[in-house]
């Protein structure tokens, strides 16, 4: 427990660091071409979209979020603009059908698209391309081929926003309202009926990145002047608009970059402490209770005992027969008589004093002799016999 308290402290510690750092940090510019009406990033379009109604002054602003055929079909519209304006084009045929009856009925679409629909660019005979040079990094200027719109000099675009054109078309139906200084055309006009269809190879002509220019606000102005005044203006965001069918308890998480890093950190901060909780444990060591001396424990048992009878002769008679035991067992002396001899015999060969042998043996005789023995005898035939056990040799 102390080895997880220890690493949730410092997991908490780093995710507020963590968190506090990335909440300090200088925001990165992002770059995404989402060409979203309420992303003021540099290529989304809410300039465009906040200054529309300064180009279409009496135009209904609409929001179509289905498909061109959803939008249209079965709906009568006069004198109304569709505007699509996205890195690629998503139609079908119907989509196509439908466009085609819109504009016949003298309506206006305007495309701003890298990429167009395959079934319209095969109806067009379309096909667009770069002019960007990646050697020397530099860009062609465009302009407009009508007098009363054509700038005095050529519109200059940063990142290659003015270098695609349209290397095929059919010029039988195509009436170029724009080219680059190389005179390839790069701003298209289709006449369907009463009315016409729009086209320009960028669409991020029209982003913030280049309104927030003079020239790109001047160019971007010139290029949507040329559609007429309209009652409707259809904005699509069907092309761009990603799907907001997403159900997930975590799109709010994955929605916010600060959010989302920092369920990543506690995704890999908890697959961290299981690699770690993985390893196997020490088992914790039982303590072994030492093996008790059984041999004391009797000693004191029986000690208690003859302490509690306090019965000194019959301990002292137990510790005679010991001692003249030990004598016949270690030195091989009979001990019947305790004599001056047998005294003399185990003085010299155990190495202990006579003077103590003797005493040892009037004790023994005085214990014998005795009914009752005191404790001070008890006392001091105990010390001359341990004197005497460790005297012997």
């Amino acid at each position: 427990m102390k080895g997880l308290r220890r690493y949730l402290i410092v997991s908490a510690i780093l995710l507020v660091a963590y968190l506090v750092a990335q909440y300090y940090k200088p925001k990165p510019t992002d770059w995404t071409p989402t060409y979203l009406k309420e992303h003021k990033i540099p290529f989304g379009t809410f300039i465009l979209h906040q200054q529309i109604r300064n180009i279409f002054p009496n135009a209904q602003l609409k929001i179509a979020n289905k498909r061109a055929y959803n939008t249209l079909k079965d709906k009568a519209h006069k004198n109304a603009v569709y505007l699509l304006i996205a890195s690629k084009i998503d139609l079908d045929k119907l989509d196509l059908q439908e466009l085609m009856k819109f504009m016949s009925s003298g309506n206006h679409v305007f495309i701003a698209s890298f990429d167009i629909a395959n079934i319209l660019s095969d109806t067009l005979k379309l096909k667009s391309t770069s002019s960007y040079n990646y050697v020397n990094k530099k860009s062609d200027g465009i302009n407009f081929t009508n007098p009363q719109l054509k700038s005095r000099n050529a519109y200059h675009f940063k990142k290659g926003l003015g270098d695609q054109y349209f290397s095929e078309f059919d010029t039988a139906r195509a009436i170029v309202l724009g080219k680059n200084e190389r005179g390839n055309a790069n701003f298209l006009k289709y006449t369907f009926g009463r009315g016409a269809l729009y086209i320009l190879p960028n669409p991020q002509l029209l982003t913030n990145y280049s309104l927030l220019m003079p020239s790109g606000a001047d160019y971007a102005t010139k290029a949507l002047s040329h559609l007429p005044s309209s009652e409707t203006l259809i904005w699509d965001e069907f092309n761009t608009k990603p799907d907001t069918g997403d159900t997930s308890v975590l799109r709010v998480i994955f929605r916010n970059e600060h959010l989302r890093w920092a369920y990543y950190l506690a995704l890999i901060g908890l697959v961290i402490f299981v690699i770690f909780e993985m390893k196997r444990r020490q088992r914790i060591i039982p303590i072994v209770a030492p093996l008790s001396n059984s041999s004391v424990d009797f000693v004191k048992v029986v000690g208690q005992v003859y302490y509690q009878q306090r019965d000194n002769r019959d301990i002292a008679n137990k510790k005679s027969s010991y001692f003249l035991e030990h004598i016949r067992s270690t030195y091989h002396f009979k001990t019947a008589e305790l004599d001056e001899e047998l005294q003399e015999k185990l003085s010299i060969r155990s190495g202990v004093k006579a003077d103590t042998i003797n005493q040892l043996f009037k004790l023994i005789k005085q214990i014998n002799g005795s009914h009752k023995v005191d404790d001070q005898l008890l006392i001091d035939f105990n010390k001359l016999t341990e004197q005497f056990y460790k005297q012997a040799q």
